[in-house]
């Protein structure tokens, strides 16, 4: 299953975020967010995670720096976590802060991950990447046209 789609929830006071219903049946059972580029969160399935940092780090080599500053910084900000029964979960502070985020998100599905942005900022990226996408004619994705 890909995650799909553009949801706009509110966090909470607490800071949490409901999931979208149609995203929950693939997180229930343990989810991981950690920091994203473009200063959103991603969201993944706990298994997927597994699988990301597990080829990230023994599919690379630590003498490169960049390599050792992206799994730091990719990694340190990880946090499990499990929804409730209502299908919220918690984002820890730094990752907030990390993304900016307001009581105003958006939840986008990004295929393998879900995204989680401050929705003054994903309008934003939106209106600049938008225009590019529409007149993108040479192959981004290998295999793709």
């Amino acid at each position: 299953m890909l995650f799909l789609g553009t949801h706009t929830p509110k966090l909470d006071d607490k800071g949490r975020i409901f999931l979208p219903a149609k995203f929950r049946p693939r997180l229930e059972d343990g989810l991981v967010i950690t920091r994203g580029q473009e200063h959103c969160l991603y969201v993944y399935p706990l298994a997927e995670f597994e699988r990301i940092a597990t080829e990230m780090t023994t599919g690379t080599t630590t003498t490169s720096r960049d390599v050792r500053d992206y799994q730091r910084v990719f990694l340190s900000g990880a946090s499990d976590e499990v929804p409730d029964k209502q299908g919220r979960v918690t984002i820890p502070p730094v990752l907030r802060d990390y993304a900016g985020l307001s009581a105003e998100c958006t939840v986008i599905g990004a295929g393998n991950r879900v995204e989680v942005w401050d929705s003054a900022a994903w309008t934003t990226y939106l209106s600049q990447a938008e225009p590019a996408f529409a007149e993108r004619s040479e192959e981004v994705v290998p295999g793709l046209i």
